[in-house]
């Protein structure tokens, strides 16, 4: 009786001390498989992936496996190929990413107005966006080719080629091959985004916006745009660490060529690691590019909180 008459926190005190803290630790505990789950699939080998980037791992050596410090950093600091593929993903991820976003903001706007079989028109353009990357990658060459493909017979025409041949073999064009794949794939990506994102703005404002005398553009610039701004910063940095990692166009298509005038940093990775079966430089080189795309990603966040805070 006299303990029933204490306060509860002084009841909850009395408790033995494991009952307390298994309380404490149940939440804990329920999600304890999924983020053991996370930790085998993810951490595991990342950690893994690290320490190969500071060991000698080179699979037709049986003599390697021996830890070599900075050795793989030192080779890539003096490695004019990675640079040569550093440039290469700039160009690849940049314009792929604006590509990408402009016509994706373009075909959500135009999906955003009703009109007889949007919904019809909304499921052709999610198509590319199933379409495996390999079979997407594989049909572009094609489609490039000119002894089986019609778009080096249509750009002749045009008057852009003086003949018909495969810019895929050109060194001042091959990059746009997989450039034009990768958008014509990428851009669901970004309508479907941003269309979900248009349909969640209230029509009232631009009600209102149009009885004051606001134009199309005025409409878009102030209400529109804001709106989607949040939207817009978070596709276009999960876009970018995308691409920069996306090396399958390349892979199936060029290959990194010709001349590795295609060869991006996650290219040149795959083929350090499966063709030259060096894990090690393949695996300082893959510690390079997450870092520089952690620091663009903080870079990104940090730019939207100050545009917040601002606001």
């Amino acid at each position: 009786m006299y303990i029933s008459a204490l306060p509860r926190e002084e009841r909850q005190d009395r408790r033995p001390l494991l009952k307390r803290i298994a309380h404490a630790a149940e939440p804990y505990l329920y999600s304890a498989p999924a983020l053991v789950l996370i930790a085998a699939v993810m951490l595991v080998p990342l950690i893994v992936g690290i320490s190969y980037a500071f060991r000698d791992i080179q699979l037709l050596n049986p003599f390697s496996g021996g830890f070599v410090g900075l050795e793989h950093f030192r080779t890539l600091a003096n490695d004019q190929a990675f640079y040569r593929a550093l440039r290469n993903t700039l160009w690849w991820t940049g314009t792929s990413v604006f590509l990408q976003f402009a016509l994706g903001l373009i075909l959500a706007l135009l999906l955003d107005k009703p009109f007889y079989g949007r919904g019809l028109a909304q499921a052709l353009v999610f198509l590319p966006w199933a379409v495996p990357t390999f079979l997407a990658g594989l049909n572009w060459a094609w489609l490039f080719n000119p002894v089986i493909g019609p778009i080096p017979h249509w750009l002749h025409a045009l008057g852009i080629m003086s003949e018909p041949h495969n810019i895929l073999a050109d060194p001042q064009l091959a990059m746009w091959g997989p450039i034009i794949a990768n958008v014509w794939w990428g851009i669901p990506f970004f309508a479907i985004t941003l269309l979900a994102a248009l349909q969640a703005i209230p029509r009232d404002l631009y009600e209102a916006a149009s009885i004051d005398g606001a134009g199309p553009v005025q409409r878009f610039m102030s209400i529109t745009l804001p709106f989607l701004a949040p939207t817009i910063a978070i596709t276009i940095l999960l876009r970018t660490v995308w691409i920069s990692n996306f090396a399958d166009l390349i892979i199936v298509m060029t290959n990194g060529g010709p001349a590795d005038r295609t060869q991006i940093v996650a290219s040149y990775i795959f083929t350090q690691a499966f063709k030259r079966l060096d894990f090690g430089y393949a695996s300082a080189i893959a510690l390079v590019l997450l870092v520089l795309l952690l620091a663009y990603s903080m870079l990104i966040v940090l730019l939207r909180q100050t545009l917040l805070n601002k606001d």
